[in-house]
């Protein structure tokens, strides 16, 4: 599963802080390598029995305690890393960490680098590197239902998915050259007794279900950044207030109140969302409220969804127009929705509506009517249902492969059924294969071995 010259030396030994950064009661350092039985012998004077926690002093070179506390010992392969590996539970003090780091360096170890112990277990096949990816995804998860579908991938119920449809392609690839291998034996058209289309077809099945269950997983792992947008006092800061659930901006009736880009960290039924307010859309001669709309229009670049906030009890202005007008393709590629505020005075039916040819919602953000369409009106784009929990999280490039398989399946079919191409078909279904192959680890690069670890936090 792993790959030769991903950046980590086999004979080097690295050493990390594991816990977090900081004061706190319990600080665990990690090493991992083949030096580990050495520098924990030099580091304590015997070296624990496996998997047993004991109690010790951690000495410097002249024999002084750097600090006291237990030594776990995990030899290879029976460990995180498939290495030797220790891990050292000491006081949570930055001061003696740092201490018992630089003991470490000089009895041989050295620094680890980001998710340089997960890339480790990667190469040595202790993880799938959807596998490892999980871990970082359950470390930085922003909601209960993230952090249950993290764990879940990390046990391996993504890598299980996309290893059995692998067994299916390598079976019909093998049924597939033996065709081309074969053509006349005891006369069976292999290429022709409709086999292998069935067994393309039910592959193709599986694989459409296993991009929907990834679709929600990347869904509820990347969240959305929606920016709200509009002309002045037409209610978005007060539509952060409500979602935010709290006074996070400052309303009055005074156009152009808000001057600043202001950001929002939360979540709906366990999406996360990026929601971010801004200025008043207008022509000021004001230069700050004229900074604050400049801001307001560079972060519409960045956004997944526009939100273009209206006042329902004045309807779409012209106005409002221009502004639908401007944002009809935005270069992010965010679509637009519009929320009709103020539905307490307009007294229209608050919920999803059309507005011309627009998606909307209306809402009041005075009284809260209405905001449940918006949150699944919000989930819906992001591919989430209702009563959704995604069964394993995933990511973008997780996503771009299984759209890769799914295209090499139906050129497969397509040379199958027009071109009796056999050769063809044995190709495309290779190339589906190291598609998937490319989420597990089995056909990577060293370049996305190095991009997808960089992320990691150091330790881990």
């Amino acid at each position: 599963m792993g790959a030769v010259g991903s950046g980590v030396s086999p004979g080097d030994t690295i050493a990390a802080l594991a816990s977090g950064a900081g004061q706190a009661g319990v600080a665990v350092i990690r090493i991992s390598g083949p030096g580990v039985p050495q520098i924990v012998t030099d580091l304590i004077g015997r070296l624990p029995a496996p998997r047993h926690a004991a109690l010790a002093a951690f000495r410097d070179a002249d024999g002084r305690a750097i600090d006291q506390g237990l030594v776990l010992y995990f030899p290879a392969p029976a460990s995180f890393t498939g290495e030797h590996v220790a891990e050292l539970h000491g006081h949570g003090s930055p001061v003696l960490v740092d201490l018992l780091l630089q003991r470490l360096v000089a009895l041989g170890a050295r620094l680890a680098g980001p998710g340089e112990f997960s890339q480790r277990a990667f190469l040595n096949d202790k993880l799938s590197l959807d596998q490892a990816e999980a871990i970082a995804d359950a470390i930085a998860a922003k909601s209960a239902v993230t952090a249950r579908a993290a764990v879940r991938a990390l046990e391996g119920a993504f890598a299980d998915e996309i290893e059995a449809l692998v067994a299916e392609l390598t079976a019909l690839r093998v049924y597939t050259e033996a065709a081309i291998d074969f053509p006349d034996e005891e006369d069976v058209d292999f290429l022709g007794d409709g086999q292998i289309l069935r067994r393309l077809d039910d592959i193709a099945t599986d694989l459409a279900a296993l991009r929907r269950a990834a679709g929600q997983g990347a869904g509820f792992r990347d969240g959305l950044r929606v920016v709200i947008v509009g002309r002045p006092n037409v209610g978005k800061s007060s539509l952060l207030n409500r979602l935010a659930r709290r006074e996070s901006a400052i309303v009055t009736d005074i156009a152009g109140t808000t001057r600043d880009v202001l950001t929002e960290q939360l979540s709906i039924d366990g999406l996360p969302l990026t929601l971010i307010d801004t200025a008043g859309l207008r022509d000021t001669l004001d230069p700050v409220e004229a900074e604050g709309v400049r801001r307001a229009r560079a972060e519409i670049d960045t956004a997944d969804r526009v939100l273009l906030v209206i006042d329902d009890t004045a309807g779409l202005t012209p106005d409002d127009q221009a502004l639908i007008d401007e944002f009809a393709n935005l270069a992010s590629g965010a679509g637009l929705t519009l929320i009709a505020n103020k539905s307490d005075l307009s007294g229209q039916r608050p919920g999803s509506c059309e507005i011309g040819e627009l998606p909307g919602v209306r809402v009041s953000a005075h009284s809260g009517e209405g905001f449940e369409a918006l949150g699944r009106h919000l989930k819906h784009l992001a591919g989430l249902d209702d009563q959704a929990e995604p069964v394993f999280v995933a990511r973008r490039r997780h996503l771009t492969a299984l759209d890769a398989a799914a295209r090499h399946l139906v050129e497969a079919r397509q040379v199958l059924t027009v071109d009796a191409a056999g050769d063809l078909v044995a190709e495309e279904l290779r190339l589906a294969q190291n598609a998937l192959g490319e989420i597990t680890g089995q056909v990577t690069s060293d370049d996305l071995l190095g991009e997808i670890f960089s992320s990691f936090c150091i330790g881990k």
